[in-house]
């Protein structure tokens, strides 16, 4: 079977509009996906270049393909699982910055150059102040980013329109925020003239953004399959959900420059992200972190399992419309169709989605994306949210084991061991205290200011609910439990 390449298709000669940090499944996936249908629609005219930022790896299967590869999105539509095809266009090309430092630097001088994407992981927009002007390139992404401004703007002579907006995708609080605040600190560091800072402050626009789809990546198991279906191979097709959220927040309005919203696709501007990031973490992360524990322990192994138990569906569909969303700022109206949309994403039959995998860090999970609901909704309410409060003696109950090996605690489901994996002083506290007497366990958690930063056992009533549902969890299991409260 022929790889997949340019003679396979007309594929149309676009200008560089954007220069991409990462070649990864997600850009693919979400970004290029989306460029590439602005295209068709005419509503973009522009290609992408991927930037490979880091030493390993290679580009070879790029280049073998021209750049071209397929997206397939698969999911639950109207009900129905469906599978949606399609083959990208969008990249032109794609460079590495160590091993082509030459062709990657002249980027920096094309003309209809305007938009730097950028996807380097969390760990990526970090300021490190013994990275280097000098090397070709310099260490981090900050510091590539740094000197790849610098070379456009001498190249043009600081001409103020020939700025570029910066686009990060990192899952990282204020991520523009603070890709902006580690450039300014590397030109300080770097003694960059005046002239360039300012452009970089004026000239140029550092957006804030919040995307969100699952990207299940390359469909190892079944991509030959695929291939005879598609009449050819592709060694770089990417599976992914059909959802899709990009929520970019800019000082200035770039909207009429990006124009993905009016080529119909899930983009919205708006001068506050907060509220929309309040929105995901709240209902789509809050909900998981919610029900994975209470739905492994009552044996259940991914998400799909549990949307199928109409107990817990229940639970899950509760927590979410009388517990989460009350405590929101958006619009309810908002707030509620978006959670039909996360529903129907945890009833995706195409995403094997293990509930184990979601426990990893459970106790900052929950500090993180459920307790603002659950102290949003007992202010509101003045009383305790019941689902939300099951959740916590959930996690007590999951968090349960004495024995610490291979950096984890050792939990057991059915007399089944399991691995409990997280910061080895939360996994320590646990070892110690999980063995203890209900309420006292109860209360040596919710005490434990350095878990959710105050002391959750002085609000009234939520140790003695707590302690209640976690007493018949040990006592009937954990699928009684839930039967006895929520069925």
């Amino acid at each position: 079977m022929e790889l997949l390449n340019k003679n396979m298709v007309k594929k149309q000669e676009r200008p560089i509009k954007v220069i991409q940090f990462g070649e990864g499944n997600f850009l693919r996936a979400f970004v290029d996906y989306m460029i590439d249908i602005a295209n068709e629609k005419g509503m973009f005219d522009g290609s992408i270049v991927l930037i490979k930022p880091i030493e390993f790896g290679e580009l070879s299967r790029f280049h073998a393909q021209d750049c071209l590869y397929t997206v397939s999105l698969r999911g639950i539509d109207n009900g129905e699982a469906t599978v949606k095809n399609r083959m990208i266009k969008s990249v032109s090309d794609a460079v590495g910055t160590y091993e082509e430092y030459e062709k990657y630097t002249a980027l920096a001088h094309v003309d209809t150059l305007r938009f730097v994407v950028s996807n380097t992981t969390e760990a990526g927009i970090v300021y490190d102040e013994s990275d280097r002007f000098e090397l070709c390139p310099p260490n981090t992404f900050p510091g590539k980013l740094t000197k790849f401004l610098f070379e456009r703007y001498e190249y043009f002579k600081g001409d103020p329109d020939k700025g570029l907006v910066m686009l990060p995708v990192e899952l990282i609080d204020d991520n523009g925020m603070h890709l902006k605040e580690c450039v300014l600190k590397q030109c300080e560091n770097w003694k960059l003239p005046e002239g360039f800072v300012k452009w970089v402050k004026e000239a140029c626009i550092f957006t804030q953004t919040l995307v969100d789809r699952i990207v299940t990546g390359y469909p190892r198991d079944t991509a030959e399959d695929l291939w005879k279906e598609w009449g050819y191979k592709d060694e770089l097709c990417v599976t992914a959900e059909p959802f899709a959220l990009w929520v970019i927040e800019s000082d200035k309005d770039i909207s009429g420059e990006l124009p993905l919203d009016k080529a119909g696709l899930p983009v919205i501007f708006t001068k506050d992200h907060h509220p929309y990031k309040q929105r995901k973490v709240r209902i789509l992360n809050g909900a998981h972190t919610s029900f994975v524990l209470s739905g492994f322990l009552a044996g259940n192994d991914i998400v799909l399992e549990c949307m199928n138990d109409p107990m817990i569906r229940k639970f899950i569909e509760n927590t979410i419309h009388d517990e989460i969303i009350p405590t929101l700022t958006l619009p309810r109206e908002e707030c509620e169709e978006f959670a039909s949309a996360v529903l129907s994403r945890f009833d995706n039959p195409y995403v094997k989605h293990a509930l184990l995998s979601i426990s990893l860090n459970s106790v900052s999970k929950w500090k993180a994306r459920c307790m603002p609901s659950f102290l949003g909704y007992i202010e509101k309410k003045k009383e305790i949210p019941s689902h939300l409060a099951f959740s916590i003696a959930s996690l007590l109950a999951f968090y349960t084991g004495s024995e610490i090996r291979d950096k984890a605690l050792i939990g057991h489901r059915d007399g089944k061991e399991y691995n409990i994996l997280d910061d080895m002083k939360v996994l320590e506290f646990f070892k110690d205290n999980s063995g203890k007497e209900t309420r006292e366990y109860v209360h040596a958690v919710l005490s434990e200011t350095s878990f959710w930063d105050e002391d959750l056992s002085k609000i009234p009533g939520v140790e003695e609910k707590v302690t209640e549902y976690l007493s018949v969890i040990r006592k009937n299991g954990m699928k009684a439990a839930m039967e006895q409260y929520f069925a």
